[in-house]
């Protein structure tokens, strides 16, 4: 069973490193890597896992964004991702230890997670890419590879473009 701590208890050096080798060095070009632009990933809602030698195999990040309809209202959301495995532990139960962290930690009442991967994989985390097809990124994106989790689908703008969430604070 992996060790699952908050990210920030580990050296961003190190999940740098670890993100690096999962994903290629070019992975900041990514369409994802832009929605999330200028924000820190919020600290209750992500994660690492420590393989039994107490080694960081894995993390999880989620990121405050918001889905703004063409009227200029936001739909807060919390952006899943980068979910990072080692490659000799892929398929090892660490991406769902990871994903029933961040279950946990939204508890019962959780604001939509949106993500882009693969569904085949996801969709037992409950994402789909059933209500994303007319959102815009800033960014190129395969459309079945933009996700979604909510609780209640009718919360969802069905168009929008995906970006940072700045909380008004006036």
């Amino acid at each position: 069973m992996p060790s699952i701590i908050p990210l920030d208890s580990v050296d961003p050096e190190l999940v740098e490193q670890l993100l690096d080798r999962v994903f290629g060095d070019e992975r900041h070009a990514r369409t994802a890597y832009r929605i999330r632009e200028g924000l820190s990933p919020l600290p209750g809602l992500s994660f690492a896992a420590l393989d039994e030698e107490d080694l960081l195999v894995a993390t999880l990040q989620s990121w405050p964004v918001a889905l703004t309809d063409p009227q200029g209202r936001a739909c807060p959301m919390v952006m899943v991702g980068p979910v990072a495995v080692v490659p000799e532990r892929q398929g090892a139960g660490y991406g769902r230890a990871l994903f029933a962290a961040l279950a946990q930690a939204l508890g019962g009442h959780a604001p939509p997670q949106v993500l882009i991967g693969d569904e085949p994989y996801y969709r037992q985390f409950g994402y789909s890419a059933r209500h994303t097809l007319n959102w815009d990124t800033p960014g190129p994106v395969e459309r079945d590879r933009l996700l979604v989790r909510t609780d209640n689908p009718a919360v969802l703008p069905s168009h929008g473009m995906l970006g940072p969430w700045q909380a008004d604070l006036n």
